[in-house]
């Protein structure tokens, strides 16, 4: 017999089916295996409710589906995690069901991790996210999933709010630096530097815009600078998770004025992304949810300054 939580995802099922067929249209398991990857076998059983999810970003996905079939609002993450985890005896959640359940899935490269996080935090009415950058290359590479999802028509937020933290212009950076310590090869890299974190910047900027023209998104990106090299990413989204990742050091070779140089860069591709959860059970995590709104929201109000040379 079908537990009550699974019954809502049951219940849910039918809605889009019934919503489909007056379209002439129909939800079959083949058919959102297809568009979702989720074996038959398991969307059978979770359909019959006779087994819980396991993994939930996967049935995340299905019922973004049903509910985009449905007509019915972009699904609450949080909600839905919560109605499938499963409870102690005592009534309090046990470990959580998504990938926060083992460390293995706690760490990913960080533009996947990144990429898979955002695509499905903008499946929320209201979006949300705080970052803190060096280049903006990472996020910009990864909003393009969600922005893509949205144009598919597999999402709609009503409203997205990005906020993004970068170094200053205007600073002597960290990285890239000269490891010679040559200051006019230095001055050169640091000019670079501003022209990919600008690009990037405008890339994140348009595509977002984009969506209020296309589809009457409500969408706010605000840029602010930093007057130091952060040696870290933090990623904040929609009040509930955090992704953090180090900027690992580095030597690399570039030819200036016709010669190779070699200076220190800072990566985050060579690290892996930590993932945290105010929704897991995991007291720890939740707190480092908490610090790093609290801390990411003391240097936007303090010492960051708006970011002219973007717009």
């Amino acid at each position: 017999m079908a537990s009550p939580t699974m019954r809502v995802f049951s219940d849910l099922w039918d809605a889009a089916r019934a919503r489909q067929t007056t379209e002439g249209s129909r939800v079959t398991l083949l058919r959102v295996q297809k568009l979702t990857g989720v074996p038959v076998a398991t969307l059978s059983d979770w359909r019959t409710g006779h087994h819980a999810p396991r993994d939930a970003d996967r049935f995340l996905e299905v019922v973004r589906l049903l509910c985009q079939w449905a007509e019915l609002p972009a699904p609450n993450v949080r909600e839905w995690i919560q109605l499938v985890e499963p409870r102690s005896n005592s009534g309090a959640p046990a470990n959580h069901l998504s990938g926060n359940s083992t460390d293995s899935a706690l760490w990913t490269t960080s533009m996947v991790g990144l990429a898979d996080r955002l695509s499905l935090g903008f499946s929320a009415p209201h979006v949300e996210v705080d970052a803190l950058c060096l280049t903006g290359q990472s996020l910009s590479l990864a909003a393009a999933r969600p922005v893509q999802d949205i144009h598919a028509g597999r999402i709609r937020p009503e409203k997205v709010s990005l906020r993004v933290l970068v170094p200053s212009r205007d600073i002597d950076l960290a990285f890239p630096v000269s490891a010679q310590g040559d200051h006019s090869v230095s001055d050169q890299l640091h000019q670079r530097w501003l022209m990919r974190r600008n690009a990037h910047a405008q890339s994140l900027r348009t595509a977002l815009d984009s969506l209020r023209a296309s589809h009457g998104i409500d969408v706010d990106v605000t840029f602010r600078a930093l007057p130091f090299t952060p040696v870290v990413e933090l990623y904040l989204i929609n009040g509930s998770e955090a992704l953090f990742s180090y900027c690992i050091a580095v030597k690399r070779e570039e030819m200036i004025d016709g010669r190779p140089w070699e200076y220190f860069d800072a990566m985050t591709e060579l690290s892996l992304q930590r993932r945290f959860s105010s929704a897991t059970t995991d007291s720890a995590d939740a707190a480092f949810v908490e610090q790093s709104y609290l801390w990411f929201n003391s240097l936007w109000e303090t010492v960051s300054t708006e970011a002219m040379t973007i717009n």
